[in-house]
């Protein structure tokens, strides 16, 4: 694409249509502004601007087609070097390898550039020279995720300044981003992990703002003699950008144009008693002339929106405002992705050493050309952490205030020999401070007393007719609901005429012992006791007799395998 072939052996000319060659240098130059070939296709796609696809082999004559731009075909520009005026062959090498499973396979690799087999500089003319083709390479190299341990990477739409640049000053490793609160206020950290204390901890963590605001000083210092030359280059790149744009719909305005005749041609030469052909040709002449309309007022809004030239009263004075390129640089209209881009037109990396305790960061920046500076920037240090109450006593504080009221508790703690976090006894304001603290609620009486008598495991005994160790053990297999306030304390059943009715004197005959039950089931004795517990299956406790226990009933909802259908 860009180049065809020319009537003597070997010769190489650009493409005759104005249009093809001027989209291939607007990439280059759009590429030279932006510094990434995502964004020269993204400036395309704002543009509205379609881009030339050939089918045919590369240099025979074959129809162009317009589409929507992508960004392979852009990338694969900024990336050929024929783009460049060279002619290369050798570039892949065909390969073929043992997988793992032993199977035989078949792949290409694409080799460096040392090693290709043909590399001939100024073959053909082309659309750059060498040394530009060369550092685009280099700026699209940079561009692509850095290593471990490398600085890089394309600019992003984030706030954080030093992204891709900041670097960890203990290991080494390239610094991470992280955004934090309402205002995704930046912020680096290392993801290098030491154990202290047997939990991993970061190599640093540290906020952007005071870190990035003394980087930014450093630049601006830097930079101001260079200031007014960069405010006119500015104002020339943006009158630039517009009439790059503005010439490629120009051109797009030639081809519709073009396009329009020739289908009008097609039309004026077709005979007028082929109905057939004739409606055909004229429904396409109409769709170019709609093609041809709409190009040509989208031209006219370009061209109304043009942005004036700057005459030199105007000039001259932002030429003086641009004597301070610090209100530049704080301007609104200043995106990050800008202040990130003119940073590291200058600086290479910023190395941040923290030093906590001393309260201060240790900032080293190297410039290009080999200039290092140091800044020494003012960090808050950690204050240590004040006393706090153990989480087992604020976990029992949470379970205690659904049943009693904050004295009550406060003597609970206290018998436990629990203390308050500065190694008091606890009091009912102490607990009630502590409460509030946690966003814990206070009790609340219950409207209606709950139905049965609570009463200890002894008194239960007498009352069921049973022994305290029978009740230990039922309630140990869940058969009877039992009350603890905390571990430790004494257990407390609730009498209530439910549980009454589970202990009787005789089964009734659906009802089959424990050994029975577990056999028709298939399961085992403590899945058994676990679903009676969750309420699945229903049981009944014999205390009288040789064949005391517990009786479960089993109800079969499916038939056999040898059962007939009635």
């Amino acid at each position: 694409m860009g180049f065809v072939w020319g009537e003597q052996d070997g010769e190489v000319l650009f493409h005759p249509d104005e249009a093809v060659s001027g989209a291939i240098r607007t990439v280059f130059e759009r590429f030279a502004e932006f510094g990434s070939a995502r964004r020269v296709w993204l400036w395309f796609r704002s543009e509205s601007l379609s881009f030339p696809l050939q089918t045919t082999p590369a240099g025979l004559p074959g129809p162009i087609r317009w589409v929507v731009p992508t960004y392979t075909a852009v990338h694969h520009i900024l990336t050929n070097p024929v783009y460049a005026g060279a002619y290369t062959y050798g570039k892949t090498k065909y390969e073929r390898y043992v997988d793992e499973h032993g199977t035989v396979r078949k792949r290409i690799r694409h080799l460096p550039m040392d090693q290709w087999a043909v590399l001939i500089l100024d073959h053909h003319p082309g659309f750059i020279d060498w040394s530009a083709f060369q550092a685009n390479q280099a700026r699209l190299d940079a561009n692509t995720r850095p290593k471990p341990h490398q600085s890089g990477g394309a600019v992003r739409e984030g706030s954080a300044l030093l992204q891709g640049i900041a670097t960890c000053g203990h290991c080494g490793r390239r610094l991470m981003i992280h955004y934090r609160g309402r205002n995704s206020t930046p912020g680096y950290h290392c993801a290098g992990k030491d154990i202290v204390d047997g939990r991993g901890q970061y190599c640093l963590t540290i906020g952007g703002l005071a870190i990035e605001q003394a980087v930014a000083n450093a630049f601006l210092e830097a930079v101001t003699p260079a200031a007014v030359e960069a405010t006119a280059l500015s104002v020339q790149q943006l009158q630039s950008n517009h009439d790059a744009a503005l010439s490629q719909w120009r051109l797009e305005v030639e081809r519709a144009r073009y396009e329009a005749e020739k289908a009008e041609r097609r039309y004026r030469t077709v005979e007028p008693e082929n109905r057939l052909v004739a409606r055909g040709l004229e429904s396409e002449w109409e769709n170019r002339l709609r093609d041809l309309a709409a190009a040509e007022a989208e031209q006219r809004r370009r061209e109304q929106q043009r942005p004036k030239t700057l005459d030199a009263e105007q000039l001259q004075r932002i030429q003086m405002l641009g004597s301070d390129i610090g209100q530049v640089w704080n301007a609104a209209t200043t995106t990050d992705r800008d202040r990130k881009q003119l940073l590291r037109t200058l600086l290479d990396e910023v190395a941040l050493n923290l030093k906590r305790a001393e309260g201060h960061a240790h900032l080293t920046l190297r410039w290009r050309g080999g200039a290092i500076t140091m800044l020494d920037v003012s960090v808050p240090r950690f204050k240590p952490m004040g006393p706090r109450t153990d989480e087992d006593t604020i976990s029992l504080l949470r379970r205690l205030v659904a049943l009693y009221p904050d004295e009550v508790i406060a003597g609970i703690l206290n018998r436990q020999g629990r203390k308050t976090a500065t190694g008091e006894r606890f009091t009912a304001n102490q607990v009630g401070s502590l409460r509030r603290y946690r966003n814990i609620p206070r009790f609340q009486a219950p409207t209606e007393p709950p139905s049965g008598e609570l009463v200890s495991i002894r008194k239960a005994a007498q009352i069921l007719s049973m022994n305290t160790s029978s009740i230990h053990r039922w309630l140990a297999d869940g058969f009877i609901a039992g009350e603890q306030i905390t571990p430790g304390a004494p257990w407390q059943i609730r009498i209530t005429d439910e549980l009454r009715a589970r202990i009787v004197q005789e089964a009734p005959s659906e009802y089959l012992p424990m050994l029975e039950a577990t056999m028709k089931l298939g399961v085992s004795r403590q899945t058994v006791l676990q679903r009676v517990k969750r309420g699945e299956l229903q049981a009944v406790l014999v205390r009288q007799g040789r064949r005391k226990g517990l009786r479960i009933k089993v109800v079969d909802q499916q038939p056999t395998l040898f059962e007939q259908f009635s």
